[in-house]
């Protein structure tokens, strides 16, 4: 007799605070809005947001 165990869902490898989100599959997109789901760290957002994270990542400090 085998024992079944119930499907779980993978590991999150980074914590999405920390993650920079490299990979990422759309998961639901509607007339305006497409949502993204990161393929490290599970978190879901709009993927407009992942090209504000982008943006900001290139912006450097202003030296004084």
């Amino acid at each position: 007799m085998t024992l079944s165990q119930p499907s779980q869902s993978p590991q999150k490898k980074v914590s999405p605070e920390q993650c920079k989100h490299p990979r990422v599959q759309i998961v639901s997109r509607d007339e305006e809005t497409e949502y993204v789901e990161c393929q490290e760290c599970g978190d879901v957002f709009e993927s407009s947001e992942l090209k504000d994270m982008a943006i900001e990542e290139k912006k450097e400090p202003d030296e004084e």
